[in-house]
């Protein structure tokens, strides 16, 4: 079962993907993870990726691909895997299905986390981060118990630069103009929209009847 988790900035992506791999015992694949990976193991493509990146280029959706297809390979991705961040152009889309078709490997199920853009303004700007430990907290559905203060060791909650409102705004009109192509390549395949601004409980529910369905399927 391999599965492409779709959504913008504060939609939950993170904790929907934690939740699918416990679910069902494959790897949530963050691209940004697997990047920094490669460099910091000093493989060849993350030498190059590296190279690139200190000469202030931007690494293209060759050595991308690649990553991928050398971190799919790996025995842990046996019974499929998650992918949370790739693709992320439909260039990387069709390099993916070419992929997965040559490998004899099922097509992706996709699941999309659509939030109306004002709810997500409204998640973002009320979220708060603990400058110690990092945890997270939203003000309005996940406080914490003292007003302003961490649970875990009392230091003040800090409100990140990109949690503004206007900075908030325009990451989602990138988002939109980056992945709104992708998820359109992908509409006519096995495409679930679930609406993210359920709670993340409700959220998972959905997402475990369409995969219980999907493995049903392929059974």
């Amino acid at each position: 079962m391999n599965i492409l988790l779709f959504g913008p900035p504060g939609c939950g992506k993170g904790t929907q993907a934690t939740f699918i791999a416990i679910r069902f015992q494959i790897p949530a694949i963050s691209t940004g993870d697997m990047f920094r990976a490669e460099c910091k193991a000093g493989t060849p493509l993350g030498k190059k990726a590296s190279a690139i990146m200190a000469a202030g280029g931007l690494v293209g959706d060759e050595i991308v691909n690649e990553m991928l297809a050398e971190r799919i390979a790996k025995p842990d991705c046996r019974d499929g895997f998650l992918l949370d961040g790739y693709p992320r152009t439909v260039a990387q889309a069709e390099f993916l299905a070419n992929l997965l078709r040559t490998r004899g490997l099922p097509a992706p199920i996709i699941i999309h986390l659509d939030v109306p853009a004002d709810a997500l303004v409204e998640r973002l700007s009320t979220r708060r981060q603990c400058p110690v430990c990092s945890r997270i907290y939203n003000m309005r559905s996940q406080p914490p118990r003292c007003d302003g203060v961490c649970d875990a060791d009392g230091a003040a909650l800090v409100r990140r630069d990109d949690d503004k409102e206007e900075v908030i705004r325009e990451r989602l009109k990138a988002y939109q103009e980056l992945t709104g192509p992708v998820i359109r390549h992908f509409a006519s395949a096995s495409y679930h929209r679930i609406d993210g601004s359920l709670s993340p409980a409700d959220v998972s529910r959905w997402i475990a009847d369409i995969l219980n369905t999907n493995v049903m399927v392929e059974v």
